[in-house]
């Protein structure tokens, strides 16, 4: 019962970082109440549960009021008689249009499961914060799947491995990308994720002890340093260590198994941690990136060292900011905090100025207008494993894997393509 979402919880977490929208936020709440009112879900429970929950995984990410008026509404002009014009009046527009972002286009076409991917994927482009409200509602939907027929459960865990865990992963979600895996996970291969998730247990068991007197040290020294410190312990998501397993790694030899944030103050403190640190234990050779000043193309940025802990045993070592570590923790919805007012305008000139994977979507959407073609070509270029290729001036460029010198050059600029003879 304790960890039971209810109105009250929901408006004291607004109140927490935004306390001017708490009022419009509870009148969203009344609206789709109301809207929803006699309905249930296959769990039996009262309909407004669920956007309740979409509501308040959005909290947590800091959202905006807007955004949260509509996690709430997100489910009304589908499921219910609510019009546009009834949502506009209430609020504003900017509501109404995050609501039919997220709403599933309904009738009898062949391919309307295709045509509601499309629109999914295609939201970021519109407006990134109805990819965050659709990753809310996938999530809390996953976390009620076992109300689900089990065929039912397989079709959803596959096309959330497959569309939002990717999805979450440019923005830069990782808590949310990584409990989607873990859940899908769950109902794909219910037998290996019990196998994997009790070997894990078992091992993070014996390196309790071992993986605390390393923090201790760490801490100890820094502080001693005069570098004030935050410093977390982490095991790696099961999805994860299954992905490593199937390569043939061992779990003692997965580098990012057991894993320490070291949270500092400034910039320059990262890299005085990290001497620090490789002063006190062995980096493993190979393992030390710096995304600070390399950000991902999502635009994390942590410094990564992996050190050789008591008895050899392999620790991840990420150090950062307070800010990065928001960032590498939330992602884009991070910015809600770090721009506040101006937060939607910059994260969407954000995504259109950084990210390659908004303009290679574009790219796709205007090359492919048969809606199968699009989502497969986007799962094969997008959506799989890729590469990081720098060009000479040490810009990063992401290509699938199996891309090549042809798909690099084409990458950079379509003449480049089109005249290069050799490489």
């Amino acid at each position: 019962m304790g960890n039971e979402v209810t109105l009250e919880k929901l408006l004291n977490l607004v109140k927490s970082y935004n306390p001017d929208e708490v009022d419009k936020i509870r009148k969203a709440y009344e609206m789709a109440d109301n809207f929803h009112y006699g309905q249930r879900r296959n769990s039996g429970e009262p309909y407004i549960i669920h956007p309740l929950n979409v509501a308040y995984i959005l909290a947590e990410l800091h959202a905006d009021g807007n955004t949260i008026c509509a996690g709430l509404l997100h489910d009304t002009r589908e499921d219910t008689e609510a019009t546009w014009e009834e949502i506009v009046a209430e609020f504003n527009e900017e509501v109404a249009t995050l609501v039919e972002g997220v709403t599933k286009i309904s009738g009898y076409a062949s391919d309307r499961s295709l045509i509601n991917t499309r629109k999914i994927i295609m939201g970021i482009t519109t407006d990134v914060r109805i990819i965050i409200i659709k990753l809310a509602d996938r999530l809390h939907n996953m976390r009620t799947l076992q109300f689900k027929r089990p065929e039912k459960q397989k079709k959803i865990a596959l096309e959330t491995l497959e569309i939002f865990v990717p999805l979450a992963n440019y923005l830069g979600v990782y808590r949310i990308k990584s409990e989607l895996e873990d859940l899908s996970f769950f109902y794909l291969k219910p037998d290996s994720y019990k196998k994997v998730s009790e070997d894990v247990q078992v091992f993070q068991e014996q390196n309790k002890a071992m993986l605390e007197k390393v923090l201790a040290d760490i801490r100890s020294l820094l502080i001693n340093e005069g570098i004030p410190v935050e410093i977390k312990a982490r095991v790696k998501n099961i999805y994860g260590v299954y992905k490593q397993l199937e390569q043939n790694h061992q779990l003692k030899d997965i580098h990012d198994l057991l894993a320490l944030r070291v949270i500092v103050d400034e910039v320059k403190q990262c890299y005085y941690a990290l001497m620090v640190i490789h002063s006190l234990y062995r980096p493993f050779n190979g393992q030390i990136k710096d995304y600070i000043f390399n950000p991902k193309t999502n635009l994390y940025r942590s410094l990564h060292t992996t050190i050789f802990g008591p008895n050899d045993q392999l620790i991840q070592t990420r150090i950062r900011t307070h800010e990065m570590d928001r960032i590498g923790s939330y992602g884009f919805p991070a910015y809600w905090d770090i721009y506040k007012g101006e937060a939607r305008h910059k994260m969407q000139k954000l995504l259109t100025d950084k990210f390659q994977f908004f303009k290679s979507l574009t790219e796709l959407d205007e090359m492919f207008s048969d809606n199968a073609e699009f989502v497969e070509q986007v799962k094969k270029e997008l959506f799989t494993e890729n590469i990081h290729v720098y060009t000479p001036k040490g810009e990063v460029i992401e290509l699938p894997l199996g891309a090549t010198i042809i798909d690099f050059a084409y990458r950079i600029h379509t003449h480049i393509g089109d005249q290069m003879t050799c490489a």
